[in-house]
């Protein structure tokens, strides 16, 4: 398994990120992945289903919803699953240090409104 840029990728997502959300989260956090040195090839077509990969990468899970106690490290990604309502695919942002991003800087966890309120379930990885 290839070493694993945590610095690499955050930068790479930074430098990427939008100021409101594109609709492409696993494209943005599969390539920061990438520039971080993992090859999630072939990679799922939804962010909801990253986490095998993620898995299969090194990471391993490190919360999920309802955790006590968990604080977000630089690098740390979750993976949050669908909603009745939202999106089908789900969302995959990464911890930058200080705010979580995917295809854009989120203000928390939550990739939105309709997240925020429902609440869907969620693991987090950390390599």
């Amino acid at each position: 398994m290839a070493d694993y840029d945590v610095d690499a990728a955050v930068t790479y997502l930074d430098a990427h990120a939008h100021g409101q959300s594109t609709g492409f989260c696993a494209q943005a956090v599969r390539r920061a992945l990438l520039a971080g040195g993992i090859d999630v090839t072939p990679h799922p077509g939804i962010a909801k289903a990253y986490g095998p990969y993620l898995l299969a990468h090194g990471f391993v899970p490190t919360a999920t919803d309802g955790s006590a106690g968990y604080a977000a490290v630089k690098g740390d990604v979750v993976v949050i699953q669908s909603y009745t309502g939202g999106s089908q695919a789900g969302h995959i942002a990464m911890f930058d240090g200080l705010q979580w991003v995917s295809d854009f800087k989120q203000r928390d966890i939550w990739a939105g409104p309709g997240y925020r309120t429902h609440k869907p379930s969620y693991a987090i990885y950390r390599h």
